[in-house]
């Protein structure tokens, strides 16, 4: 098998995942992204570069490196040197209002962070440098991602995707709902010098913040094709998100598959397969398998993931609009039919809040959070519930008994123990209930009575 069989097979693979998911991927972009489109500099670059151009930094970058130093914790030593640097020259370089106290003392570093990259932004005629260059950004364009999730300051990725919105920061968190069309720019953005993580101390917050943000962020990371572009494997922030995720929701088979990671490597032999897998340690002695994608150009990668369906007409500010006003719980559960879409009817009815039902043929769902409060339990939740020596696989053999001894098979429909969310599944506390009475040999329900299920036929 040769790189040629390789594609081939991937795209298929890619092909049949987004046919199979119903929706389109999000896109999780890191440094490496700009560096390559824009040629802005990573971590370590970039910090190199502030030390070189302060005064009060006393070091260079090498010597905190060399003395064992990480980049975070050089950001916070080269930040108490921006802030002396400030104070102590003519402060005509930075904001007045900066030099108050109801700024951050980080402020001024973050500042010049901000005006360096925003400097760095693709050709006025909207080029990237090469012909080659070009045709990828043209072809991630065409993927219609349905969301975008950075840990990038720059505005690369506004100039690329212009209708989508970005949701800096804390907003993350605050944000109601997760729509179509949005830019989620965790580490903040060069807009808001002070949503900069750059620090020890910013990195701390974050850290704490990343759970609330996991759970914000986790529909898109099981629900979605998701693909890393422009970190390495071993990047931090990719293994904290996979940590998350096999926290949430066990992975049955070992190996994740709607996550891929995009990797670069100029020197492509064209006679060898690469491998379609990478192994991430998350620490703990745990691994996760995703899917690796090894490329020398990313256009075919892009178009492998493009739409099929006509979303390079669809308004996105419009899509946008029209699911704040729905704001309810959708199951994607039903079969995907190829439909007609109206777009003046659309507008109708996102001005007639009162029509949007009908345009989905859905009755809306007033308390999205109801599932939630029913069927709490994600699987390792629920293995837990049965005892300190169950995991998910254990759960699972026991459902199988249970419906081996009773012909009730508690997975294969929504009721009142179990709901399948694809693609993670769900359980009640009467759920846990039942499966600790028939672990403990308990006499069970009339589990053909759909009074008792909440199987209907």
């Amino acid at each position: 098998m040769d790189y040629q069989k390789y594609q081939a097979d991937l795209i298929a693979d890619i092909t049949e995942l987004i046919k199979k998911k119903g929706c389109q991927p999000i896109l999780f972009i890191g440094s490496g992204f700009s560096k390559r489109y824009c040629d802005t500099p990573n971590w370590a670059e970039l910090l190199t570069e502030l030390g070189s151009e302060c005064p009060e930094v006393k070091q260079e970058y090498a010597y905190y490196r060399q003395s064992g130093k990480s980049d975070k914790e050089i950001g916070s030593i080269f930040a108490a040197a921006y802030k002396e640097w400030a104070w102590n020259s003519d402060k005509s370089g930075f904001p007045k209002e900066y030099f108050t106290p109801k700024c951050g003392s980080d402020i001024f570093i973050k500042y010049v962070v901000a005006q360096k990259l925003k400097k760095l932004q693709p050709g006025k005629a909207g080029t990237f440098g090469s012909e080659e260059l070009d045709g990828e950004i043209l072809a991630l364009k065409e993927i219609s991602p349905h969301a975008v999730i950075t840990t990038n300051y720059d505005t690369l990725i506004e100039a690329i995707f212009k209708d989508y919105k970005p949701v800096i920061g804390q907003q993350v968190i605050r944000h109601s709902y997760m729509s179509i069309g949005e830019i989620f720019k965790i580490h903040g953005c060069v807009s808001d010098p002070e949503s900069i993580v750059l620090t020890n101390e910013d990195y701390d917050k974050f850290a704490t913040d990343k759970k609330y943000l996991s759970a914000k962020l986790f529909t898109f990371f099981v629900e979605h094709p998701l693909i890393f572009i422009g970190y390495s494997a071993n990047d931090p922030n990719i293994k904290s998100i996979l940590q998350e995720i096999d926290r949430m929701l066990p992975v049955e088979s070992g190996l994740i598959d709607n996550i891929y990671i995009l990797e670069w490597n100029s020197e492509l032999d064209p006679n060898v397969y690469p491998s379609r897998e990478k192994v991430i340690d998350i620490g703990n002695g745990n691994s996760i398998r995703i899917k690796s994608v090894t490329a020398d150009s990313f256009e075919w990668v892009f178009k492998a993931f493009k739409s099929e369906a006509p979303l390079e007409k669809v308004n996105i500010k419009l899509l946008r609009s029209i699911t704040h006003r729905v704001f309810s719980l959708v199951r994607k559960d039903a079969a995907k039919n190829t439909v007609e879409i109206n777009f003046e009817m659309l507008e109708h009815a996102l001005n007639n809040p009162g029509e949007l039902a009908k345009v989905y043929g859905i009755a809306a769902i007033n308390n999205p959070a109801l599932l939630n409060l029913t069927h709490p339990f994600l699987p390792k939740q629920a293995a837990s519930q049965l005892g300190s020596d169950f995991g998910w696989q254990r759960l699972n053999q026991l459902i199988e008994k249970l419906s081996e001894a009773t012909g009730f098979d508690m997975r294969a429909s929504d009721n009142k123990f179990h709901v399948y969310i694809s693609p993670t599944r769900r359980y009640s506390q009467e759920g846990i209930d039942l499966l600790k009475r028939f672990k403990n040999g308990d006499n069970l329900p009339d589990l053909s009575d759909p009074s008792v299920t909440g199987v209907h036929s």
